[in-house]
């Protein structure tokens, strides 16, 4: 048996989410035609509380427009120095938006509102003009950790004061929501536009969506057009977002509390010097003594997969198909290590 915990996006489609992918009425949706995606975008729209949503490939496409939407050549991105915007979507943010950006500290990879203050550049030919900031929850960076409301609100105030977009990469959002607590619909309160995953924890195949205002999304899918990801007959994926928001949100918490014990198992061992904490689905184990490619070689030899995250830290993700049978062979394959 092969445990792979690499990504949660290596999750596969259930039966489920199958037959509803299999079942879904579908147009064409570059002509706005498809049913399926039309319904995928109004329903996640409206748990938000948002105005309107743009069904895409990925989360780096969603991203991408965003920042696309709320910057322009000579502007400047404020975001943490471990963001994924900045880290893991190939200099996108220079490419497609020849915008600057400026990169902030913080313990987990998250940012305060009083950083995000003194960080926007005053009105000085010097200086580009800040116009966005974008934030990211869960943090992946950060081994999963949470952003919360309470946190949120004053980086909110702060950027509505000084006239600046507030942009949230939510790829494992509803990670974040199932621990917190937390209504979707405060959350889209308190965003200019934000980044959804659906094939993450969720489970999906392919999938992202972008939510912002009726006039952002118009603007979208232009953006969207240009990056070359329009689709068609998208409905087949559409519906299995539609599926995993109905059915596979709750679960969630399976794979944290799964994740708290992988975390504890491999705290036992004696080339782990830490375990960053464990809020949701991924884990970072800092080594000692080893490197992540001797330590990750090990495991490799008992079918286990991980990903180096650092000169010393290996991560591990949990997700659907990573069960309690997976976790306890787990825990008996890296005894043996």
């Amino acid at each position: 048996m092969l445990i792979d915990l690499r990504s949660d996006t290596l999750t596969r489609p259930t039966p489920g989410m199958k037959d509803a992918m299999f079942a879904a009425p579908v147009g064409d949706d570059v002509f706005g035609e498809d049913p399926t995606v039309n319904a995928l975008e109004e329903k996640i729209a409206r748990l938000f509380g948002m105005e309107a949503a743009l069904f895409c490939p990925s989360g780096t496409m969603t991203n991408q427009i965003a920042i696309r939407l709320h910057t322009r050549i000579q502007t400047e991105v404020i975001c943490h120095q471990y963001s994924h915007i900045y880290l893991y979507e190939g200099g996108g943010i220079m490419a497609n938006s020849h915008a600057s950006v400026k990169l902030l500290p913080g313990e987990l990879g998250k940012i305060t509102a009083s950083q995000i203050g003194e960080s926007i550049n005053p009105d000085d030919v010097h200086a580009p003009e800040t116009t966005m900031v974008s934030l990211e929850n869960t943090m992946n960076k950060g081994g999963g950790s949470i952003y919360k409301l309470d946190e949120i609100k004053p980086i909110h105030a702060i950027c509505q004061e000084k006239g600046v977009k507030l942009h949230l990469d939510g790829a494992r959002l509803f990670n974040a929501l199932v621990e917190t607590g937390e209504s979707p619909a405060d959350w889209g309160a308190h965003f200019d536009t934000i980044s959804i995953c659906l094939s993450k924890g969720l489970g999906c195949p392919i999938g992202s969506v972008l939510l912002g205002s009726k006039a952002a999304i118009k603007q979208a899918r232009k953006v969207r057009k240009v990056f070359g990801g329009g689709m068609r007959q998208a409905g087949f994926l559409a519906a299995a977002g539609i599926y995993a928001l109905d059915n596979q949100v709750e679960r969630l918490k399976e794979d944290h509390v799964r994740a708290r014990e992988l975390g504890d198992m491999l705290s036992k061992l004696p080339v782990v010097s830490e375990i960053f904490p464990v809020a949701t689905n991924i884990v970072i184990a800092r080594l000692e003594g080893t490197t992540p490619e001797e330590f990750m070689k090990k495991l490799a030899e008992q079918n286990i997969k991980s990903v180096k995250f650092g000169k010393d830290l290996v991560r591990f993700v949990t997700h659907l198909d990573f069960g309690d049978d997976n976790l306890e062979e787990f825990g008996k394959r890296i005894r043996e290590i």
